[in-house]
């Protein structure tokens, strides 16, 4: 479980985003209508938008505050960050876009040492984030040879996530992962991002416009409509153990 508070107004030609909360939740949704800023704000987030006014808060750990000049780069914030277009490698295969996941938390714990951070605040590697434990949950081991090229769709969904999973961030942004299959491709899909939130423990927040999706996997739901949050509720299920 983790902490997530943010409140930010982003401004993009006529459209702009203008949202806040604070949830403490092992998966947050964002849910709403193509165009409703579900994707601007995961990019905030991730350190890939920069409002106008506003601060991001992870835990304790303060990403963004415009009002105090703090403005954590993507690559120093800890978030596992999967865009709609997957971005694999296609020149690379599983196994080594896999390893730039870890190559990149490698090169963030070097860069923090730099900047003088004390040991105790730098990511420390755990089985969770080792490649024989990811691959066993997503089940990709057999695909590590593959070329992307070769991948299937939900193939291709199960590395990259795997590969933002190898950077052993704080928390884990989706981006509609199922919105590019079909339903029995979806139904297949799904389970494996539940037992990203049961077996690995990383907290997500994971953006669909479908609600089938949100009521599966989300502890609480925000509901984006033109740039503001319209309504958020908790879905009416039991809890995973």
């Amino acid at each position: 479980m983790i902490s997530l508070e943010f409140d930010i107004t982003l401004r993009q030609g006529a459209f702009t985003l203008d949202v806040a909360d604070r949830a403490s939740v092992e998966v947050l949704g964002v849910f709403g209508p193509s165009g409703s800023g579900k994707t601007s704000l995961l990019e905030v987030i991730a350190g890939l938008r920069v409002p106008s006014r506003g601060h991001v808060r992870v835990d304790e750990r303060l990403l963004l505050s415009t009002e105090q000049g703090v403005n954590l780069p993507p690559h120093l914030r800890q978030v596992g960050y999967v865009p709609q277009d997957v971005a694999l490698f296609p020149h690379l295969d599983v196994r080594a876009n896999l390893l730039y996941g870890a190559t990149s938390h490698s090169r963030r714990g070097t860069r923090l040492s730099r900047l003088g951070a004390a040991p105790s605040r730098l990511p420390s590697p755990d089985s969770r984030h080792d490649l024989a434990h990811i691959c066993t949950t997503l089940e990709i081991a057999h695909l590590l040879d593959r070329r992307v090229a070769d991948l299937s769709g939900g193939e291709r969904q199960r590395v990259a996530i795997g590969r933002a999973l190898m950077s052993a961030p704080r928390i884990l942004l989706l981006d509609e992962p199922l919105t590019a299959v079909d339903r029995s491709r979806k139904d297949r899909i799904l389970p494996y991002l539940l037992r990203i939130r049961r077996e690995l423990h990383v907290p997500m927040v994971y953006v669909t416009h479908d609600a089938r999706e949100m009521d599966e996997i989300a502890d609480r739901v925000l509901v984006l409509e033109g740039g503001r949050l319209t309504a958020h509720f908790s879905p009416s299920r039991p809890p995973l153990p």
